[in-house]
């Protein structure tokens, strides 16, 4: 059963994995696209919007459609979906075709997370649940390192449509192995009434947590999107030289996935209490963000440095915060939480992708944006200290 648990624990990381691959498609080909469809930093910012609006809505939607579906069947839908959008990219002849397949990721996407913390919820103890999230959150990594050389690899040999038509099929390879080897635990098949959403939303617990994540997923989406039009537009980056470069900032991000749910994860094991555990690590996983501050101030190479802590703690900071449901509520309402925390993430991804193309393309510059972005995990670290005062299950009488 052990062996089964972290078999499952890999399975959905490479879901996520192929999630972040697939998301990554628009920004790493963005200069083959713009040979044929003429795009602004404002419409690159509103593509990621329509991505990120679907995605929010899919989140908060898909986290109560996981509850009720159930991690398999859920998962198994939202995979085919966001596979078929991705691969729609394929057709656009403009922007606004562009906008509608970026619109229909999003809303595929969205339910991605949410069906994963419903697993671990289902799957795994308190003590191993952070190392499972951290396992399956370096799936970010993993798709968003191979993205770059790939697309690069890709775009080399055949037309930039390629690219989304390759991903996408990827994800239907994913889903026969997910419908083979999937199986809920004994356990969920007893079914919990549902929490309504009107009552999580009583708990202030909740609601820091969906702010907590509009901040510190608007840095993340920022970096995630952003990080391949700054080394294009502000290094002098062409196609190849992101392929080489672009991967290691990811790469990092993957062993902070790692190492926070590894600390926290250890520190329970050794006594000490799940409050305290997750508080450490993602306290130390904000410290090192303000760093971001300087990328914008120094060369290349130690931009790229600075990058790569900037990802080592988010995604560090990620996997915490992503565990943090299933710490606080019970199981018939991690994945409707998890979708509410999610969506408070994409609007911030939303609302700050809008703020930089207008301060971009209202020649602002990056300057201004790195300083804004450097603050975020640390404010949204105090949001946390100061709403939940104590990480412990809530509702004890429903699980």
């Amino acid at each position: 059963m052990t062996a089964n648990r972290w078999r499952i624990a890999l399975l959905l990381g490479a879901a996520i994995a192929v999630s972040y691959f697939d998301r990554q498609t628009l920004p790493v080909a963005i200069k083959a696209i713009q040979s044929e469809i003429k795009i602004s930093n404002t419409q690159f910012s509103q593509l990621q919007a329509a991505f990120l609006l679907a995605y929010a809505a899919m989140y908060a939607g898909g986290g109560k459609l996981i509850d009720t579906l159930g991690a398999r069947r859920g998962f198994l839908l939202v995979m085919l979906w966001w596979s078929l959008a991705c691969a729609s990219h394929a057709l656009a002849l403009g922007f606004g075709m562009l906008a509608v397949s970026r619109f229909l990721l999003g809303m595929g996407e969205g339910g991605g997370f949410p069906a994963a913390t419903k697993a671990v919820a289902e799957w795994f103890t308190a003590g191993e649940s952070a190392t499972a999230m951290g396992i399956i959150n370096a799936g970010t990594a993993v798709g968003a390192v191979c993205a770059p050389p790939l697309i690069a690899l890709t775009l080399s040999a055949l037309n930039w449509r390629w690219v989304f038509i390759l991903s996408g099929a990827i994800g239907l390879l994913w889903c026969l192995w997910w419908t083979r080897d999937y199986h809920s635990p004994a356990a969920a098949a007893n079914r919990q009434s549902s929490i309504p959403w009107i009552d999580l939303l009583s708990f202030r617990q909740a609601w820091g947590l969906v702010f907590a994540k509009f901040l510190s997923d608007a840095a993340w989406y920022f970096y995630l999107f952003w990080l391949p039009k700054y080394l294009y537009d502000a290094r002098g980056f062409d196609t190849k030289q992101v392929g080489a470069f672009a991967w290691i900032p990811y790469a990092a991000s993957g062993a902070g996935c790692l190492c926070g749910g590894w600390l926290s994860s250890q520190l329970i094991r050794a006594g000490r209490p799940v409050d305290f555990a997750r508080k450490l690590a993602l306290g130390l996983s904000a410290a090192v963000m303000p760093l971001a501050f300087f990328i914008t101030r120094t060369p290349v190479e130690m931009a790229i440095v600075l990058f790569s802590i900037a990802f080592f703690g988010q995604q560090s900071w990620s996997t915490l915060v992503m565990i943090l449901p299933a710490d606080l509520f019970p199981r018939s309402a991690v994945g409707s939480v998890a979708g509410l925390v999610g969506f408070g993430g994409a609007m911030g991804g939303v609302v700050f992708g809008l703020v930089v193309g207008y301060l971009l393309d209202h020649h602002y510059g990056y300057p201004v944006v790195f300083a804004i972005v450097s603050t975020l995990h640390v404010i949204a670290f105090l949001v946390i200290l100061l709403t939940v005062p104590k990480v412990e299950h809530l509702i004890p009488s429903c699980d």
